[in-house]
């Protein structure tokens, strides 16, 4: 018993100064710090369920409200920079993006063929690939589109008139996800989803599975940021297996009915197989994992985007108004149908939209791994190679500093005048520099869509089974604990 005491003992000191030792890292840089506890290092402990999106900004708050221009955390005993300062975080990300260009997120190809893409991918294989990938992004490609998008709003616009004649209160992100899995399901693979009518289909089944947030889950992504030597070598993976199979085999079998049927279609996956076939620039697994890439980027987040979106206008019945009336007045114009030119005639939608992503960032962290040994500007420190670099979007744009009164949701400040003021580096709803998303055009697209088909024909009001205010659920993509419920009726 005497010798199993000693044993422990010695182990819990051996812990205990090791993790000082670690702890001790950005002082000894010379960079200030965060105080952390053993073993979790600056983290929160996992039973308080705070949001990481919470967490990180509330790093880049302390740092802030101290007067600090960049700051040093730990994730464990891993250290991460988090810069603070928009000229920071505009060097990062752009002036010196060659020092980091990586992510340095462990994933593994071999077992899952799904993260063989240009979100996990680092270095000249990313590189290849994104100049492979950015012209099936270009905006004749994205009108090429519209029609297929335009008529995933339909299913939307009728589900919407049966809510409304019933007086149901809408579970507006459940709603709204399907109207998103619809487009994603014909743009990325060409096939009718129909997920008014059947709900429980399995791309609904498995793209939940992808977004399904767990104290478990969010701990192996920590692993696989922080410690991908082990990671690699514990198997952890992004995604459950079953999820990894359905999607691969959704898209080889999309790519064959097309192939032995020649079959073209004006949609995301056409744009890849050509790129197979006429010019060899994607393998068979590479394609699988842009199209899985394609559908993580447009199914969750653009749901999300379009549900804090209508909360907001739902809340400020004014600012509704007025988008109402720009969006009559713009298809009053273009003998009332909605076209891919009449979306580029709105510009209070674009305000109302700039203004949704910054005050609901829903990538509201950006992650980076330093490369080379990089000097830090305006400081005598050095960041060594491979250490993990943090930006809380949300932290930014919810700075007093940059925009005043951060709570309050107003579009005015992406006016034309007002837009020209907004500080480089403080705004990075898709980040920034050659690793900003690549699926911008999209995305917008299928939320200017939604809205327009959504407001031309209904008002929103806040449920009284919305709980205010808006408390964020656990996870990596912004969402609400409970639901945002709206109240939706027609308008004559």
């Amino acid at each position: 018993m005497f010798f199993i005491v000693v044993l422990l003992t010695l182990a819990y000191f051996s812990i205990y100064y090791y993790c000082k030792q670690r702890f001790s890292y950005w002082r000894r840089k010379g960079i200030p710090d965060l105080e952390p506890s053993i073993p979790l290092g600056n983290l929160s402990a996992p039973w308080k369920k705070i949001p990481p999106s919470i967490q990180y900004a509330n790093f880049y708050k302390e740092f802030k409200e101290r007067g600090q221009k960049h700051g040093g955390v730990y994730l464990f005993t891993n250290p991460m920079y988090i810069p603070v300062d928009p000229v920071l975080v505009r060097n990062i990300l752009v002036k010196d993006f060659h020092n980091f260009s990586m992510r340095g997120i462990s994933f593994n190809a071999e077992m899952q063929k799904c993260t063989d893409n240009l979100f996990f991918l680092d270095g000249p294989r990313w590189k290849v690939l994104r100049q492979k990938v950015t012209p099936t992004f270009t905006s004749g490609k994205m009108k090429m589109m519209f029609t297929t998008m335009l008529n995933c709003a339909k299913p939307l616009v009728q589900e919407m008139k049966l809510m409304s004649a019933n007086r149901e209160a809408i579970d507006i992100k459940e709603t709204l996800a399907k109207f998103t899995t619809d487009v994603i399901g014909s743009c990325a693979f060409g096939i009718d989803c129909n997920s008014f009518e059947t709900p429980n289909s399995d791309l609904r089944k498995y793209g939940k599975m992808v977004f399904q947030e767990t104290v478990l889950k969010s701990l192996k992504m920590l692993i696989a940021f922080n410690y991908r030597g082990l990671a690699k070598k514990l198997g952890i993976t992004m995604f459950e297996k079953e999820v990894d199979e359905f999607f691969a085999k959704l898209a080889t079998d999309a790519y064959n009915y097309r192939m032995s049927n020649h079959i073209k279609r004006n949609d995301f996956m056409q744009i890849l197989i050509e790129l197979k076939e006429t010019e060899n620039a994607l393998t068979m697994n590479e394609l699988i994992a842009q199209v899985f890439a394609f559908f993580v980027a447009g199914f969750d987040t653009s749901a999300a985007t379009l549900t804090f979106c209508l909360f907001e206008l739902a809340s400020n019945l004014d600012i509704q108004k007025k988008l109402r009336e720009e969006i009559s007045n713009v298809l009053n114009e273009y003998d009332g149908e909605i076209t891919y030119e009449s979306l580029q005639d709105m510009k209070y939608l674009d305000q109302v939209i700039s203004e949704t992503l910054r005050k609901y960032p829903v990538a509201s962290m950006i992650i980076r791994t330093c490369s080379e040994d990089y000097q830090i500007p305006f400081s005598n420190s050095t960041l060594e190679k491979g250490t993990l670099v943090l930006i809380s979007a949300l932290g930014l744009q919810r700075d007093p500093e940059y925009f005043p009164d951060p709570e309050k949701f107003d579009p005015d400040r992406f006016s034309n005048e007002n837009e020209s003021k907004i500080r480089p580096g403080t705004y990075l709803p898709f980040g920034d520099g050659p690793r900003i998303c690549i699926g911008i055009r999209f995305g917008l697209m299928q939320v200017k869509i939604c809205l327009i088909s959504l407001l031309k024909g209904f008002e929103f009001s806040v449920n009284s089974k919305t709980k205010l205010p808006l408390e964020f659920d656990f996870g990596f993509v912004t969402n609400v604990k409970g639901g945002i419920w709206l109240n939706c009726q027609k308008i004559s």
